[in-house]
């Protein structure tokens, strides 16, 4: 059996708001006010974020693009893209699941939205292919989930049957979207949560 993860906010944290508050305390001093400029900068991962995942704006066409739009300093928006990095943390929980999946024997791989500095960051700090087998980042293909597209590609790359293939993404959309492309799947919530969908359809 395959066993797909998607990365940001299910493998590894990410925390929009937390990362604004973080990085920009006089934007955003609580997460809470945080939610409007979270909102104007990511877009929810469309417009100028949303080309940046899909691997066709550089890091500077970026940064002038989310200045111009919402009157951050480029400097201001350059920090929170760099801060970003650091954000991305193994979550333990998800980690000691995949460990486990491994150890019963199944085939584990990814699939995400990721932008290529941040693709290129977590190959090169974190254990990647002793967690997977292979993967599909979104800025190396220049495909978005939940585009049924690089679902296909995915399945195609990664010899995949859909019939014997779960999804786990923390996105409704791309969790639709993969059932659309026939495939098991299910919304990732926390790994508690995950732990006990896994148990109850029999993948641990």
């Amino acid at each position: 059996m395959a066993v797909v993860f998607d990365l940001g906010a299910v493998v590894f944290r990410w925390r929009p708001d937390v990362l604004l508050s973080r990085v920009l305390p006089q934007r955003a001093p609580t997460p809470a006010a945080a939610a409007p400029l979270v909102q104007g900068f990511f877009q929810g991962y469309s417009g100028d974020w949303g080309d940046f995942d899909r691997g066709t704006v550089t890091v500077p066409e970026l940064v002038q693009r989310i200045s111009s739009r919402t009157g951050l300093a480029p400097q201001e928006v350059e920090r929170v893209v760099q801060a970003g990095l650091d954000e991305l943390q193994p979550l333990p929980g998800t980690v000691a699941l995949i460990e486990r999946l491994k150890a019963d024997g199944h085939a584990l791989y990814f699939l995400s939205n990721m932008p290529q500095p941040y693709a290129q960051h977590l190959e090169t700090a974190h254990p990647f292919y002793d967690w997977f087998r292979d993967g599909v980042f979104s800025s190396r293909v220049q495909l978005l989930k939940p585009d049924p597209a690089i679902y296909a590609l995915a399945q195609d790359r990664l010899g995949l049957d859909p019939a014997q293939t779960l999804f786990i993404d923390d996105s409704p959309p791309n969790v639709a979207a993969a059932r659309q492309a026939g495939w098991s799947a299910l919304r990732f919530t926390d790994a508690a949560a995950l732990e006990a969908e896994l148990r109850a359809g029999g993948w641990l």
